[in-house]
């Protein structure tokens, strides 16, 4: 009787109000994950209502001690996982970096795009002042000048700054400002490198000889000993660009026996990929044996390189099916092994590998198992991976996201957010990992939504035909209701006295 005094208008008002209801909880559920990262139903579910209906582990500790020893532990963990995710969130100058006038500039001035993010910028300004200056500058005048230069945001204030620092004295972090801003060639900043060797040398072997007669004088001869480094590296890379690999690699080799103990310009990552380029594999495997240490921090290069040579090793006689009948062999599973250290080390790098997604120019500075990292050495080794057959498309077989591993720490989630000042994202999209899958009680909130939405659309348009639909499915449902009941009833009088 209740049902047939409900007017269309009810009906209207009853799926408007649910659709309505179900948008807001949709919204909120997307705005608290959006947030958090976790569905709020979900989580209210386990924290609050699990253990309502006894969900709760009792399995607990029986004295006092162990459950104190046990939280100790747990908050020791966290610390060190803590401290861990801040070291794995550190910043790092980018081996490979591109010079800013030859390349960079080009590149804004060919599509009007800018390739380096503030951020970016600022941090090699920041590298630039460690590295360049000290603070006994200001006792001559070409070196005052150029510690403010560093200082300056204005690019043409600093090269202006540079040349007048050379109108006093040569000046060798002058020159390596001009080369690195103001030349637009490599040929240009490589003539310009080598005067700044020239001046950087006659330097080095004055403070050499008074290094020990002072902290003035043992800052001055590690502002030197940087400079001299940064310049004969540059040259390296010069080389390299210019065609001339094999003596970039004798200038890398010699680099790093005068200089063993600067390993903060990573220069061996630049001496593993001019020997990929001369495909002397044998010397690549020799530098990987030197640097793929555990005691050492891990990059993309070291792991994926190592890759690359396992895999080419038995890239030639490697095939799916045959692998799927015979099995594995000792060589084919450490290849296979390595590949997933390398995916889970940075799961960015294979869809750049790929070509998969679009490369952009690297930036100044990376972030290790970031998207930026990925970037970076895809730049440079995507020509590495395409010249060895079969082992280009190994990365086709991976699962995404990667299941094998845990042989490094957990990923960090910090990765994105540096990323994002790292690279420009007007125009590249940053790489996310793990992706974030959508809770079910936003899909189920989705549809909900969707549903009373369209049921209001089609009682507001169609109200006589949906009353009519609502009291039939009201009454079908009670029949089927009273079915149920009586069917019940006489299936307990009937189990009732079988057992009488």
């Amino acid at each position: 009787m209740f049902l047939n005094t409900l007017t269309p208008k009810f009906y209207v008002a009853l799926t408007g109000t649910s659709s309505l209801i179900s948008g807001l909880i949709l919204i909120f559920e997307w705005w608290y994950f959006r947030k958090y990262g976790t569905s709020f139903i979900e989580q209210v579910s386990v924290s609050h209502l699990r253990p309502l209906l006894g969900g709760v582990d009792t399995a607990a500790p029986n004295n006092n001690n162990s459950s104190s020893s046990s939280n100790s532990s747990s908050s020791n963990g966290e610390t060190d996982s803590s401290r861990q995710s801040v070291s794995e969130c550190k910043v790092w100058r980018n081996p490979l970096n591109l010079f800013r006038g030859a390349e960079y500039n080009r590149y804004t001035w060919v599509t009007g795009r800018e390739p380096l993010t503030y951020y970016d910028m600022n941090l090699s300004a920041q590298d630039h002042q460690t590295f360049f200056t000290c603070d006994s500058d200001h006792l001559r005048p070409a070196d005052a000048i150029m510690q403010k230069a560093w200082r300056e945001r204005n690019p043409q204030a600093r090269i202006s700054a540079a040349h007048e620092a050379l109108e006093l004295e040569d000046c060798a972090t002058a020159y390596i400002l001009l080369a690195e801003e103001e030349a637009t060639t490599i040929m240009e900043a490589e003539r310009l490198f080598k005067q700044a060797l020239k001046a950087g040398e006659l330097c080095y072997r004055r403070s050499q000889t008074l290094q020990h007669h002072g902290t003035q004088y043992e800052a001055q001869h590690r502002r030197d000993t940087n400079v001299l480094v940064y310049i004969k590296r540059r040259l390296a890379m010069c080389s390299r660009k210019l065609g001339r690999t094999r003596e970039a690699v004798k200038m890398m080799r010699d680099l790093m026996k005068e200089f063993p103990l600067l390993s903060m310009f990573n220069i061996h990552e630049n001496l593993l990929e001019s020997l990929l380029e001369l495909q002397n594999y044998a010397d690549v495997q020799a530098v990987l044996a030197k640097y793929d240490d555990i005691s050492l921090p891990k990059s993309a290069t070291i792991c994926y390189t190592a890759a690359l040579l396992k895999a080419r090793a038995v890239s030639d006689k490697f095939s799916p099916e045959a692998a799927s009948r015979r099995g594995l062999s000792t060589a084919e599973m450490n290849a296979v092994e390595a590949i997933h250290r390398a995916v889970e080390f940075n799961p960015h790098v294979p869809k750049y590998l790929l070509e998969m997604k679009s490369l952009i120019l690297p930036p100044e500075h990376i972030l290790k198992r970031g998207d930026s990292e990925a970037i970076a050495y895809a730049f440079f080794h995507l020509q590495h991976w395409k010249r060895v057959e079969g082992t280009y498309n190994s990365f086709r077989m991976i699962p995404y996201p990667l299941e094998k591993g845990h042989l490094f720490y957990p990923y960090p989630i910090c990765t994105e957010t540096a990323d994002r000042e790292l690279l420009p994202t007007v125009f590249h999209e940053v790489s996310v990992y793990p992706k974030k899958e959508l809770p079910f009680f936003i899909l189920f909130t989705a549809g909900l939504c969707s549903f009373t939405a369209m049921l209001a659309l089609l009682t507001h348009q169609f109200p006589e035909l949906m009353g009519v639909f609502a009291k039939a499915g009201s009454h079908g449902a009670l029949k089927a209701l009273h079915a149920g009941f009586t069917n019940g009833i006489f299936l307990s009088f009937y189990c009732i006295r079988n057992v009488l």
